[in-house]
């Protein structure tokens, strides 16, 4: 059973947060453009959301019907709009002037959708701090917020507890990188013979998406790839080189497979020993699908060098400038992020809340696996409010596979991303 927290402990948690997030992007922008009060709570009327989804949201079908109750004045229609297609209707949306009220959006697309005049700034008077940093984060562009975080996502290291005993590791892997390698090795060596399934100590994405693993390890070192404020690409620098460093000795040293095999079918079956993963993977794959090793795994935050640091990803809830009933649409995203409601929401699906205060309400709380969560959220950040961002990503992509390949040096790595991603730009 949880202990209850007061208001005051809740706050004094969310401000310890606010300090461990040093490399948040928005250090809590205070929406200096937004109103007072862009909305009313008197919103009625028929209200348009898109849900961003493969198939509808039950869960969150039912918040709406106990929002209807809450408020007979208000009708909520909630149409899904699949993954693979969701993004280009967004953006021809907005550009026809032809936008639901309100949608759930993929927190990597919120800077696009920002940069192109379609969204409402949020109301000020929704406090940033009522969210995990890195996840407010991912609403703000040029120092002002377009959404609220709503579902929260990262990633933790997740290990397998029989394996990492025979490499003689007593609890969890170290959390600092110089530790961390050298336990990778330890696990590593026992491969054929403590552990005659094992065939790599980790695995570590290479090509498509492999800047999702990487950023956050040059956040880890203290630096960055990007200077907002003198608005310039920063991959020429030290901590750049070490995160390289880091990264390649995952394929130098033969801890991880270079080609892109499943980790979510490879960490259960025993293949690998740890691996790094989201929330899903957790309550989804290695805890309903695969549950033979269910008591053989546990989690630990992501590995640290100067400070603690993650990627924040997730969804947020807009509200576009052409909404028929914006008044509605703010109404019942106050709702959804109710603690109380959050929570409950949270529990349902599966998904992790954005709003802090939530975790001490959820039975989320209660499972041991989600407590490393719990830690990175609270030291997390977006990647760059650039509307080139894709643009870069596919870059680091690209040489980071040359990287793991063996094809290019860290210095020549290095030099590429710095020279390509100036040629890219900023964009808006």
């Amino acid at each position: 059973m949880r202990t209850p927290r007061t208001p005051q402990t809740a706050c004094a948690t969310i401000a310890v947060a606010l300090l461990v997030a040093g490399c948040s992007r928005s250090d809590y922008a205070t929406n200096a453009n937004a109103p007072a009060r862009s909305t009313s709570d008197s919103g009625e009327g028929k209200l348009v959301m898109w849900y961003v989804g493969d198939k509808a949201d039950k869960d969150l079908e039912s918040l709406a019907k106990e929002f209807e109750q809450q408020n007979p004045g208000v009708t909520v229609r909630i149409t899904t709009v699949p993954w693979d297609a969701a993004h280009e209707k967004l953006i021809t949306a907005i550009a026809d002037g032809n936008t639901p009220d309100l949608s759930l959006v993929d927190s990597g697309w919120m800077t696009e959708l920002a940069a192109t005049n379609g969204l409402r700034a949020t109301p000020a008077s929704i406090r940033p701090w009522m969210f995990f940093p890195g996840s407010w984060d991912t609403t703000t562009y040029k120092n002002t917020s377009y959404g609220v975080p709503f579902i929260a996502e990262t990633s933790v290291i997740h290990y397998r507890t029989d394996i990492t005993a025979k490499a003689g590791i007593k609890g969890a892997p170290a959390r600092d990188w110089a530790g961390h390698l050298k336990d990778l090795k330890a696990i590593q060596a026992t491969a054929g013979k403590q552990n005659p399934k094992l065939r790599h100590a980790t695995q570590v994405q290479t090509g498509r998406n492999s800047w999702l693993f990487w950023l956050p390890m040059v956040w880890q070192q203290g630096g960055n790839i990007y200077d907002a404020t003198a608005r310039k690409f920063t991959f020429d620098s030290p901590a750049v080189t070490e995160s390289l460093e880091y990264y390649s000795a995952f394929f130098k040293d033969g801890l991880s497979p270079k080609d892109e095999t499943d980790s979510g079918q490879n960490f259960p079956n025993g293949l690998i020993g740890t691996v790094q993963r989201g929330a899903a993977g957790t309550g989804g794959d290695f805890h309903l699908d695969a549950p033979a090793p269910d008591s053989k795994w546990q989690t630990m935050p992501l590995p640290k060098g100067e400070q603690a640091a993650g990627l924040a990803t997730g969804s947020d809830l807009a509200v576009f400038k052409d909404a028929r009933n914006p008044d509605a649409a703010w109404k019942f995203v106050r709702y959804l992020i109710d603690v109380d409601n959050i929570a409950a929401y949270a529990d349902a699906s599966g998904n992790l809340p954005a709003v802090a205060g939530a975790w001490y309400e959820a039975k989320q709380g209660d499972d041991p696996r989600l407590a490393a969560f719990h830690t990175q959220l609270q030291a997390t950040s977006g990647p760059p409010a650039i509307t080139t961002w894709h643009q870069i990503a596919d870059v680091i992509d690209s040489e980071l596979e040359k990287l793991a390949d063996g094809k290019a040096t860290i210095a020549q790595t290095q030099q590429a991303l710095q020279a390509k991603a100036t040629s890219i730009g900023t964009g808006r």
